[in-house]
């Protein structure tokens, strides 16, 4: 199934569902959370979107982060293909019916990162994501800066 390549769709088509994939997984997190668009990448038939977190998000909340995007995604139909309990990198990943792969998964400073990959898909050129970030945009700037927002709930507990 995975090899197969959607006529349906371009690249382009894929980014911008990637793009409303990104957007409803964090509008769905409560409180907000700053984030920042990551690189966008293309294969030979897909491409991948990534959203970089940068409220600082305490080891002690990494479990009720990763519980809200968990019941977000299964809400949303997306079946779960598999969970990472580390403490040191926790991570969730999920796929949608229509083959897009998802997944958030914690680096260093408890810095969350978002990533969908799409299937196979017709190849095009790809635009920017036209979703502003709701902080600066750290255009040019790779890589990102470790997280760097306080939250009063997401943050509790971090130094």
């Amino acid at each position: 199934m995975a090899s197969e390549k959607r006529t349906d769709m371009n690249m382009q088509g894929a980014a911008e569902h990637a793009d409303r994939m990104l957007d409803a997984v964090l509008n769905a997190i409560e409180p907000e959370v700053q984030w920042a668009h990551g690189p966008t990448t293309t294969g030979s038939c897909d491409i991948s979107r990534r959203r970089t977190v940068m409220t600082i998000v305490s080891a002690e909340r990494r479990g009720s982060f990763l519980g809200v995007v968990d019941r977000f995604w299964r809400k949303s139909g997306y079946r779960i293909k598999a969970i990472n309990n580390s403490t040191e990198v926790p991570a969730i990943y999920a796929q949608t019916n229509a083959g897009f792969g998802i997944s958030l998964v914690f680096g260093g400073k408890g810095q969350a990162f978002f990533e969908v990959d799409s299937p196979c898909v017709k190849e095009s050129d790809v635009a920017e994501s036209t979703t502003r970030p709701n902080g600066p945009a750290y255009e040019d700037v790779y890589p990102l800066p470790r997280p760097n927002v306080h939250s009063d709930f997401w943050s509790a507990g971090a130094i």
